[in-house]
């Protein structure tokens, strides 16, 4: 009698081949799916530099975003860079930026003497331009993040490139953080001193200028004595602004 003729066992090794292409397809998917989603985030900031380009555009900054989701809310009243004293502006410039109108979004000067700074130990000072605050405060997040910085950079430079140098101003006292769920000038002028942003004296506009790198913590309306030395000084230092802030002219 012949033997029978007993087939190879395929089944299994046919199952675990077809599960491996389906596990290695669902793997390139989800790849896709993330390089895609972080084309769109890239673009994003892109996009919308364009789109705010308009005077009839009123950005909102991230952190007005997390207010609305977190069913805080926020108190700002977008104003023209023509409706805020230029004091104001002023004292922002030589309080947060003192090169804004030469520069192209970073300062080079700053920024290698952070650098320096960094590659000898010594403690960091702050190298933010008004374009950089600004793009931070409209895309990015807020805390020290090396990676932050890295992404911050090229788009201040981007922003600068296409937007002038008033309409930065104006977008920037207009999203700027001066407390808890207070943003822009006119909403902190009012909270803090009961009038408009036009109407801010010398020193108001100084105080409300030296409490931007900390709203949190700096009170306009409430200065210290450190808080009011230093607004004495950017009062000094606006009043003889001159070429500093001849590009809001």
């Amino acid at each position: 009698m012949a033997e029978p003729i007993i087939e190879p066992e395929t089944e299994g090794l046919e199952m675990g081949s077809r599960r491996g292409f389906f596990a290695r397809g669902s793997l390139r998917r989800w790849v896709r799916l993330g390089a895609l989603a972080v084309a769109a985030m890239a673009a994003l900031p892109v996009v919308l530099t364009i789109l705010y380009l308009p005077p009839f555009v009123h950005p909102i900054s991230t952190l007005m975003v997390k207010d609305v989701v977190t069913l805080q809310g926020y108190d700002r009243q977008w104003v023209a860079l023509d409706d805020i004293a230029p004091v104001l502006a002023h004292s922002v410039i030589m309080s947060e930026d003192g090169q804004f109108c030469t520069h192209r979004g970073v300062d080079l000067g700053e920024l290698r003497g952070v650098i320096s700074d960094a590659l000898e130990g010594e403690p960091t000072r702050g190298a933010s331009t008004i374009p950089m605050q600004t793009v931070k405060n409209l895309y990015l997040w807020n805390g020290r993040s090396f990676f932050r910085k890295v992404v911050e950079l090229p788009l201040a430079i981007y922003f600068d490139a296409l937007m002038s140098k008033r309409r930065i101003m104006e977008i920037y006292l207009n999203i700027a953080e001066w407390g808890p769920n207070i943003y822009g000038v006119e909403a902190a002028a009012q909270h803090y001193f009961g009038r408009s942003a036009k109407e801010l004296s010398r020193r108001q506009a100084a105080l409300l200028a030296v409490a931007l790198p900390n709203p949190a913590l700096r009170n306009p309306a409430k200065p210290g004595p450190g808080l009011r030395r230093l607004a004495t000084l950017i009062e000094r230092r606006a009043a003889r602004a001159g070429a500093y802030v001849q590009c809001l002219d």
